[in-house]
């Protein structure tokens, strides 16, 4: 399989490498980019939603990337949703992992609770460059709940970044994403709060039932298991992406 694997915010490509190191490891080819924008001492000014996602267009065409299992954590969800309007002939599969499976018309932040919405706005009140990262106290409850304090400090010291905030307030037109007949499956985390749990406010089953016909795949681990239990997430990644 050909996997491309599409990060969420405030992280970069790199949270990949432990999962790739284990799908190259069962044969599968991996490309795992760090979306415009995002990453530590990158210019987060300017950037949009359209720009991330054309970065990942541009990388699957100029890279002559066909039968392409296209992944999408968290935020990543809204991206594979418009890169597959761009380039479905260059897709296999998508694989929406604890992803946001937007409707037409949204952004990233009409789906998150109000005090979420509450904090970004009290953080990008402080900040310079019109970007935030989220409280260590906040992700250490909700994202890195499957791993101990100081696991968890590191993960977050590492591989969270300043997030651009313009890419979560665009709202997408997704007419032709649900026009699309690609196959999809939904990959859901049952320990995942990242979002509260529930019908009408978590991953599963409230995103997932938007992608119509879908493969269901779980598996135990927090919204971080890409970096907390990343040899069990390519397995699933796997199942997740086979015919």
């Amino acid at each position: 399989m050909q996997f491309v694997l599409i990060h969420g915010g405030w992280h970069d490509g790199s949270g990949w490498d432990g999962v790739a190191g284990h799908l190259r490891g069962a044969g599968h080819e991996v490309v795992a980019p760090t979306l415009n924008g995002h990453g530590h001492g990158v210019d987060k000014t300017g950037m949009t939603h359209a720009g991330c996602t054309g970065g990942v267009v541009d990388l699957i065409r100029d890279s002559g990337l066909t039968d392409v299992i296209l992944v999408g954590h968290s935020y990543g969800g809204s991206i594979i949703q418009k890169v597959a309007e761009a380039v479905p002939d260059r897709l296999r599969r998508l694989v929406f992992y604890n992803a946001f499976v937007l409707l037409d018309g949204q952004c990233l932040l009409d789906e998150n609770p109000p005090h979420y919405r509450a904090l970004v706005d009290h953080l990008l009140s402080e900040s310079p460059d019109d970007s935030f990262t989220l409280p260590f106290e906040v992700c250490r409850e909700a994202f890195f709940n499957s791993v101990d304090f100081g696991a968890a400090r590191e993960l977050w010291e590492t591989h969270f970044s300043p997030q651009p905030a313009q890419p979560f307030r665009d709202k997408l037109d997704l007419k032709a994403f649900y026009e699309l007949d690609l196959p999809r499956s939904y990959l859901n985390c049952t320990e995942d709060i990242a979002l509260p749990p529930g019908p009408e406010s978590g991953w599963h089953p409230r995103m997932s039932n938007r992608l119509g016909l879908y493969r269901l795949v779980q598996m135990p681990g927090d919204h971080e298991a890409l970096l907390t239990s990343p040899g069990l997430l390519a397995e699933k990644l796997i199942e997740a992406g086979r015919d």
